[in-house]
């Protein structure tokens, strides 16, 4: 009895030291796990984000002049062309001054008909003046040679002679002195007229610009598009400069995101994408990055390149890959809840020609929402248990039943 005693004890032993060098094993059913082969493919590194439908731009239309919203013509939603009338406003209080601008405008025009009648006056009084200055001065020439030939007949005295010269040297100064003012009064016209259009012109500006307030009460659509944000009530008081709404320009739309910071440093303009709907895939390419980090996050638009999907709408939203390189070789593995349990650093590979898998080193590199880089540990035709491991525990082998 003491030798058999002895005998079992030793095996009980032997069993736990056998047991304690075995490596750990876990059984599991083939449908608890998904096994996948360890490839080497053409590896592209991209994200996939969420992308909402917005249209390529949107204008902000403001009143150019105050007044009460007399009627809405176009309702938000709208569809309007460049030109279409949205709202009426009413300003009685600048009717009254464009009347006073008229009223303005058309005395000044009388006042400057009547400076123009005065200075056409002026001129031709002096122009008659001249004429009758120059008819005096050649009277008074005829009667000077009259006299000159009495004085060498004899008939008239050097006296006479004298004054006779005397009287004609006078006139012509006379007439020199009154073409010398209408010279100056042709000059002065002139002025006076240029001074005449420039007032007339101003006066016009004034009146016309005065009118085109009454314009300015009519809010109309600055380009094609879709109204939106458009919430007013008749006889509502809208101040000058105020928003009226918004209009969306329709004729492309982008697709505005929000990334994690993590890709702050490798995203910018230029870089392609694509949405697939359907089976069908619509490329686009980011036109711009604003780097500004808020939340975590930063924003992204991106433009379809050629064709767009039919049924896009506006706040529609979109599965948008962006790539963020160009594929190369590698030896990849498909994502699997492994990552999450195990950091990346080591994995289950089946062993060749058997149920079983064992626990082994890898390092993981780069990547996507599909696939992980091997650098270590993995070679092309591997099998690598790659989800499941929430049902197993920390074990050196799996057998796969």
């Amino acid at each position: 009895m003491h030798i058999l005693g002895c005998l079992v004890l030793a095996g009980i032993v032997a069993y736990t030291i056998y047991v304690a060098l075995s490596p750990r094993r876990q059984s599991i059913k083939s449908e608890s796990v998904k096994i996948a082969s360890v490839q080497e493919a053409p590896f592209m590194e991209f994200l996939e984000t969420e992308g909402i439908v917005h249209p390529i731009m949107t204008i902000q239309i403001n009143a150019l002049e105050s007044g009460f919203v007399e009627k809405i013509v176009r309702e938000e939603g709208a569809m309007v062309h460049r030109g279409d009338t949205i709202l009426v406003l009413n300003n009685p209080e600048l009717m009254r001054t464009i009347q006073e601008e008229r009223e303005q405008w058309e005395k000044t025009q009388r006042n400057l008909r009547e400076q123009e009648i005065q200075m056409e006056q002026k001129s031709i009084s002096l122009n008659m003046q001249a004429l009758e200055q120059r008819h005096q001065l050649a009277s008074l020439e005829r009667k000077l040679t009259q006299s000159r030939e009495e004085f060498s007949m004899g008939i008239k005295s050097r006296a006479e002679l004298t004054i006779a010269e005397e009287d004609y040297k006078h006139e012509h100064q006379k007439l020199l002195l009154q073409m010398e003012s209408l010279r100056h009064d042709s000059v002065t016209a002139i002025l006076r007229r240029e001074m005449i259009v420039s007032d007339r012109q101003a006066a016009t500006r004034k009146l016309e610009n005065a009118q085109r307030r009454i314009d300015g009460l009519i809010v109309r659509a600055p380009q094609d598009g879709q109204l939106g944000h458009i919430n007013l009530t008749i006889g509502q008081s809208v101040g000058g400069g105020a928003m009226i709404g918004q209009l969306k320009i329709m004729n492309q739309y982008k697709v505005h995101t929000q990334l994690s910071e993590y890709y702050v440093e490798r995203i910018h303009a230029g870089l392609p994408a694509t949405v697939i709907q359907k089976q069908d895939t619509f490329p686009l390419r980011i036109s711009r990055v604003i780097p500004e980090v808020k939340d975590r996050k930063f924003d992204t638009d991106l433009l379809f390149i050629d064709s767009i999907p039919e049924n896009i709408r506006l706040g529609k939203s979109y599965r948008v890959k962006i790539e963020l390189g160009q594929p190369e070789q590698a030896i990849i593995i498909p994502r699997g809840d492994f990552y999450q349990k195990t950091g990346g650093r080591w994995i289950y590979r089946m062993e060749e020609g058997s149920n079983v898998a064992r626990r082994v080193d890898i390092k993981i590199g780069r990547q996507n929402p599909e696939q992980y880089e091997v650098i270590e540990g993995l070679n092309p035709g591997d099998q690598v248990i790659v989800s499941g491991y929430d049902r197993l525990g920390d074990v050196e082998e799996v057998v796969i039943n």
